[in-house]
């Protein structure tokens, strides 16, 4: 039998100053940043002030969820259901049909949709201290539905009628690669004909507490924020923090030809593990061995060569971990710093989206691919020494370029990895 070959013929995003594929596509090519200086950070007391923050108005809201709806979700289940919206849009579908409680459920959909910390908004502001004040009953069951992480699979489910698998992992910073490989492996297997996939990160700045706590998070640009997200540089070892969602809507090439549906990008492989946080590795930090690996599994997975490699989105975050994380990439394509494939950092304009972040800048790569460009670093012109070598590898300005196969890498806490690549069709 044949081996399936699955595809993407739809996206959404909510990311930083960019509502929608479009804006966000303009974000990228533009090179300008999306952080911006964010008051109430000062104001609870952290050293970094600034940071990525998703802007939507109630009308935005409202036009696609009732008020009765929003009294029951998260900020992480509105980003989710709102770029799911625009995905099941974007590829084709009727939202108004897809969204009616008329039917069956669509037995050979299903949705993996990933995050780290739902509700932690409503557990500090409301559940909380009704809590300390023994005021459990007037909870009620919406505290159930806006904390449990499920929620946020749940809620697309439950809004598409989806009938195959659905759930939601969560990996840290590898979360929204993580769950579009194992929709696409669930897809490959034969389980499911089409999934949902991707990552939401919602409730900044608390989900953010613990970094500034590490003094992870930058604090050296609060009065520059355009300037502070910082990937490569030698004059950043700290990361910019980012929220939203991004979901990407993927299903047999035998199934979109049947529909007509448009094409974006074929998945061709990829592959995740853990480092076991031995070897150098530990709950923060990469185990090498387990990254170059997972680099050489991947490419192994998707038939292909490391010189066919056109452009790598990395996980490159703005840390010391920059250096480490291209000397992987060197090692395990076994190339030279003349040889590296063009390189960029999404999280340079739009911050570390965490659980969202693999999702996110899995769009930004489709995008790239789609539009024949590579999105420049703007605050990167002082690369590290390590890094100098590269410097033709890591464009400071958007080149305009052709992108035939492309990598993105996502590295997270508790020393998880994982790696997606693409074909363009």
């Amino acid at each position: 039998m044949s081996k399936r070959r699955v595809v993407v013929t739809g996206m959404g995003v909510l990311a930083p100053k960019s509502i929608g594929l479009i804006e966000y596509c303009n974000l990228l090519k533009s090179g300008k940043t999306a952080i911006s200086y964010i008051e109430k950070m000062r104001d609870m007391g952290f050293r970094s002030h600034v940071g990525g923050m998703v802007e939507l108005s109630d009308e935005y809201i409202h036009k696609f969820i009732s008020n009765s709806d929003l009294k029951r979700m998260s900020e992480t289940m509105i980003y989710g259901l709102l770029a799911s919206y625009e995905c099941a849009t974007d590829a084709g579908y009727n939202l108004e049909k897809l969204t009616s409680k008329d039917g069956e459920p669509l037995w050979d959909t299903g949705c993996i949709l990933g995050t780290c910390c739902n509700g932690i908004e409503l557990l500090v502001e409301d559940i909380g201290p009704n809590i300390l004040k023994k005021k459990i009953r007037k909870l009620g069951i919406s505290a159930i539905e806006k904390t449990m992480t499920s929620g946020v699979s749940a809620k697309v489910a439950g809004s598409f009628g989806l009938g195959n698998k659905v759930s939601t992992n969560s990996s840290a910073c590898s979360t929204g690669g993580e769950a579009v490989l194992d929709g696409y492996f669930h897809i490959l297997s034969g389980r499911a004909d089409a999934m949902y996939c991707g990552g939401a990160d919602g409730g900044a700045p608390y989900t953010w507490t613990g970094f500034d706590a590490m003094r992870m998070l930058t604090s050296g640009f609060n009065d520059n924020p355009h300037m502070a997200s910082r990937p490569f540089c030698s004059t950043s070892h700290n990361f910019v923090a980012g929220s939203g969602a991004a979901v990407l809507h993927i299903e047999t090439l035998e199934r979109a030809q049947n529909r007509g549906a448009r094409i974006y990008a074929e998945i061709l492989g990829g592959a995740s593990n853990s480092g076991g946080q031995r070897q150098g590795g530990s709950m923060t930090a990469p185990n090498s061995t387990a990254v170059q690996r997972c680099i050489r599994d991947a490419i192994k997975n998707s038939g292909i060569e490391p010189d066919d490699i056109d452009y790598i989105n990395g996980h490159i975050t703005g840390t010391m971990a920059d250096e480490l994380e291209i000397i992987n990439w060197t090692k395990a394509l076994e190339v030279s710093p003349e040889t590296f494939p063009y390189v960029n950092a999404t999280k340079g304009l739009i911050g570390h989206g965490l659980s969202a972040s693999g999702a996110q800048e899995l769009v930004a790569t489709i995008l790239q691919m789609e539009n024949n460009f590579i999105h420049g670093s703007p605050n990167s012109d002082d690369l590290s020494e390590v890094l100098e070598a590269y410097r033709k590898s890591i464009p400071m300005d958007r080149v305009d370029t052709s992108i035939n196969i492309a990598v993105k890498a996502s590295f997270g806490f508790g020393d998880v990895n994982s790696i997606v690549v693409l074909r363009k069709l």
